[in-house]
């Protein structure tokens, strides 16, 4: 029977030991082109290791995942960090887990508004994109070259999003 996991709100205290909450923050925020553009600064660091990478923009479009959902697998990126922003400001998960032993633990569950992007820190352990409701864009940061970076790992037992409490 698959452990059900619970869905929490992404917030950058609970998500800080995965990687970086890109939201507008007040704190970092600054006026540029003057005055007429506020610019919410360094709200995430990219990574792109080893001889020959770089760090590419992309665009994904994720089909919608229908809840419950069985989480059956994770990966993770070890050569650089992979960043991801909605563009049609639509409701999202983030399933994150802590590396044990070399192997992704239990799973974590974030609901992300349409209005906050995360970066994953490189060798996070994380579920494939998770667009909710309807098929979404998403403007990704990540690494290109060469090195495999991609690992991937299945579960011997599956996990269950069933629903957002709403």
């Amino acid at each position: 029977m698959p452990q059900k996991l619970p869905i929490r709100p992404l917030t950058r205290s609970a998500f800080a030991p995965f990687g970086d909450v890109i939201e507008a923050d007040p704190a970092t925020m600054r006026f540029i082109n003057g005055g007429t553009t506020e610019r919410f600064h360094a709200l995430g660091h990219a990574e792109a290791l080893g001889e020959g990478a770089e760090t590419i923009i992309s665009l994904f479009r994720g089909q919608p995942r229908m809840l419950p959902y069985l989480v059956t697998m994770m990966e993770r990126h070890p050569l650089g960090s992979q960043s991801f922003h909605p563009l049609q400001n639509r409701p999202w998960l983030v399933v994150v887990a802590e590396d044990e032993n070399g192997r992704p633990g239990v799973p974590l569950v974030f609901l992300a508004r349409g209005d906050q992007g995360i970066n994953y820190r490189g060798n996070t352990w994380h579920h494939p994109l998770m667009a909710l409701e309807e098929t979404s864009d998403f403007l990704v940061v990540d690494r290109s070259g060469p090195g495999n970076n991609l690992e991937e790992y299945v579960y011997s037992t599956p996990f269950i999003i069933a629903e957002i409490a709403r």
